[in-house]
Order: structure tokens, then sequence, then C-alpha cells
């Protein structure tokens, strides 16, 4: 117990005499004024209005306690005299009551510390953010960042958290409601989100300017947990979609829309949270970033060599290497080429532009020392999932170059943050499976009327190539 704990533990029980000698001399004066009233003619209705009075005056001192109860605490100052300024964590700070107990249930537990994200609203009056910052503090709870997002009624506080592991997360947005926070939401967080929001943006914005496939994952590191869909605006089979959004764009709550920059629309969502106006004009910064720099992959090149001898080039590719890619096409067997789309043969080559548009995802492409491209391997973004594909040309087949290219796109969905990769193909594909399996991942299999969903958890997976700026810069 601190010293400052034990100076305020005599003022309670003062209190609590006071209260008790009062509630008796109410009752004994309440015992004189019902024999005094109670034997005249009107004594019934006078003990009714005086019953209600009573009730009336009880609420009232309910409600200003309550009301007052969220102020800081008289003395803001620890144990040896210091002022601790509101949201900081004094040690000597008064334990006050929590949703399921009390924060000196938390001193005498052992244990470290979590993160923790955690968004909330508070009125837009002076006090408001401080009555919830002393009540953080009172629960030895330290506030590492904060971004407010100004709406028309009220404040949305964004807070990053350090909270004892002793305090769980029901008592945590409980003693946030009690200090004025609504429409309170909670989740754990990592040490990636320690960088400040300036810092992590102008991040986003390198990355984005340096790659075009950047721009969806951009989006979800900034919003956090969302769904992004590219709604292009021409179909495969060359129609239109009828897909646009204005140049300024939409934001409806939890779904925002923004024109995407080659054509169609970008429709983030995320249905537990709303979007604010602050999220809203950053993301329409980036998307406009984007739009202004045009089509663009980083040049940065890998050479492979084979074990017969031969040198092979792995590089990013994008639209501008469709010609070569309807080439080898053209050189592929119908077998390979229906192992790999899945349908007919004649539409392969309608997929082209598609899966080597980098708002899809991203591309690599392997190439001879000629210049010929002899594979191409898509990591594609499919909503919360992301897709892996390849396709080798018959002649190079069995030499390590699809293994290569897998391995290389499990690395770029690794650093993009995703959770897992999945590829879509047949039993008898047994190329694409053997590749799967050499990347010695816990692997699930699923088989739908003949078609085999291999998923991959990259939860231990080495991410030994170079993020896309970092290879722009070699």
């Amino acid at each position: 117990m601190t010293p400052a704990q034990h100076a305020r533990r005599p003022h309670h029980w003062r209190r609590d005499l006071i209260e008790l000698a009062a509630l008796f001399t109410a009752v004994a004066v309440a015992d004189a004024i019902a024999n005094l009233i109670g034997h005249q003619p009107d004594g019934p209705y006078l003990l009714i209005a005086s019953a209600v009075a009573l009730t009336a005056t009880a609420a009232f001192h309910t409600w200003w306690a309550r009301r007052h109860s969220h102020a800081p605490p008289p003395d803001t100052g620890d144990a040896a005299g210091r002022s601790t300024p509101p949201g900081a964590v004094a040690t000597g700070a008064v334990p006050g009551q929590g949703v399921s107990g009390t924060a000196e249930d938390t001193d005498r537990e052992p244990g470290g510390t979590v993160l923790w994200r955690m968004r909330t609203t508070v009125r837009d009056a002076p006090g408001s953010l401080a009555a919830l910052c002393m009540e953080l503090a009172r629960h030895h709870v330290d506030i590492l960042t904060l971004q407010t997002h100004p709406l028309a009624e009220g404040t949305v506080d964004e807070f990053l958290l350090r909270a004892p592991v002793a305090l769980p997360a029901a008592r945590l947005t409980r003693a946030v409601s009690e200090a004025g926070g609504s429409s309170t939401w909670i989740e754990r967080a990592d040490a990636h989100d320690l960088v400040d929001a300036p810092t992590r943006v102008l991040g986003l914005a390198t990355r984005t300017a340096l790659d075009a496939a950047e721009l969806p994952l951009a989006l979800r590191q900034l919003l956090g947990r969302c769904t992004i869909h590219s709604l292009p605006a021409v179909t495969i089979g060359g129609r239109a979609t009828g897909a646009t959004a204005p140049v300024e764009g939409v934001l409806e709550e939890t779904v925002m829309r923004l024109r995407d920059p080659s054509g169609g629309v970008i429709t983030v969502e995320r249905p537990y949270l709303p979007f604010t106006p602050t999220e809203f004009a950053r993301a329409r910064a980036l998307v406009e970033l984007d739009a202004r720099l045009g089509p663009r992959v980083p040049r940065g090149k890998h050479v492979l060599t084979l074990p017969e001898g031969n040198a092979i080039t792995v590089r990013r590719a994008d639209r501008s290497d469709l010609e070569a890619a309807r080439a080898m096409h053209d050189r592929c067997s119908e077998q390979t080429l229906r192992l790999r789309y899945h349908g007919p043969v004649g539409d392969a080559d309608r997929y082209l532009d598609h899966l080597l548009s980098p708002r899809f995802g991203r591309t690599l492409a392997a190439q001879t020392a000629s210049g010929r491209t002899v594979a191409l391997g898509h990591l594609l973004w499919d909503g919360d999932e992301t897709e892996v594909a390849l396709l080798v040309e018959d002649d190079w087949q069995r030499r390590g170059i699809g293994s290569e290219l897998l391995a290389r796109l499990v690395a770029l969905a690794a650093e993009a943050g995703c959770e897992s990769v999945y590829a879509v193909t047949q039993a008898s594909n047994t190329g694409m499976v053997a590749a799967m399996r050499a990347l010695s991942l816990p692997l699930d299999y699923q088989i739908e009327e003949g078609t085999l969903v291999i998923t991959a958890r990259l939860g231990a997976t080495p991410t030994h190539t170079l993020t896309p700026y970092e290879q722009a810069e070699r």
C-alpha cells in the first residue's frame, strides 16, 4: 500500500460514520413526524407527500454523485508530491472501482502488460477527455498515443494503451463508459502500432508511390481490419460493369467508395466500426497519389541459376508484358492451360489483362537470357484472402522455376501481412501440389467436384526477400 493510499483511507471511514449517524437521525425524526402527523385528519396525505419528497431528494443525490465521480481527484500528485499530467500513470494514483473489482486487485496479481487499440466517442466539451484519461490512470493504464477524429457531434478518440494483463477488456471498456465514453471499440495491438500516425502514413505513401500494387495493402494497413474489393469498369468479357464513384468518393458509415485510378471502384468495408471523416480523407489522399503517379512497378531483377546451368531472370511484371504473356500462352499445351485456368483454353488470353494489373495483385515473370517469358506467378488479392497461381511453359517444367516463383510469392504475401494463401488446382496437377508441399508450411486440403484447394498458413514463414520499395532502391 502506498502512502497516498493510506492517507486517503481514514477519510472514507469518517464519511461512513457520518452517513450512518445521519441515517439514525433521519429514522428518529421520521418516526417523530409520523407520530405527530399521522393522527391528524390530513396526516396520511402529508406522509405520502413527504415520501415523494424524500424519493426525489434521493434520486437527485444519486445523479449528483454519479456526475461528479468522473471528475479528476483533487490531488493529482504522486507520493513524492510531483504533479501528474492527465493520461499518465501515477505511481501513487488512487485505486478506482473497476468493472468486476477494484484496481487494487490488479496490483496484487502478477503479470506484465498488454497493448490495446481502443476507440471511443466523448462529448465535445471541456474536461471530457481529461475525465477519461484520469479514469484510465486510476486503472494503471498508460496512454501511449492518442488521435482525435472530430465529428459533427462529439469527438472520436483513438488510443494505443498499455494495460496490466490482469485488466480484462470488458472491465476496461466499462471503466471508459463510466468516464463518459460511448460506442467503445477495443482490440489487441502489437509493437507495430507503436509507430505514430504521421510516420505510418508517410511510410504507406512511400510504398504506394513506388508500387501500384501497394494501394490495396496501404489502405488496409491505414484503416485496420477491413475488406477491400476492386470492381473493374469492364469485365473480362469486355462488358461494362457500371461500377463508378464520384471523384470525391462516397462515405456511408461502414463503407467507403473511391474512384479507382485504373477504372472502376475501390470499395472498403468495415462492418464492426464506422469510418470517420479523417480516415476517409486519408484514404482519398492515398488514392489521389496513386492516380497522379500512374502505372508503375519496381524494376528490380533477380537471377536464378537452374540445376543444368541456365540463368533465369525473375522480375515484376505488369500490363506492359501482355504481348510476351500471350506469346507464352501460344507455346503452352492445352493441358497446361487447362490446369491453370480451369476453363476453355480459348478464354486464357482474356484473363491476362486482369492478372497483370497491379490493382489486383502482383505478378512475377521468369525470363530467359534472350528475354523470352517462360513462366508467370500471380499473387491475387481476393478480399480478405490471397490466391497464388503458377503457369510454366511446357519445355521449362520440372526445373524448379515454379517452386522458386511460388516461394517468392509467398514471401511477398507474408510481407504484406497475409495470414494464409491458397491455390486452386486439380489433383492431377502434381507439379503444383509438389510446389506447395515444398514450402514446408502447414497445409489444408479441400476437394470439391474435382477441384483441389490447398491453403498454406503463413504464421512461421521466413521473409527472405526485400520489400518492393527496398528492391526499387537497389
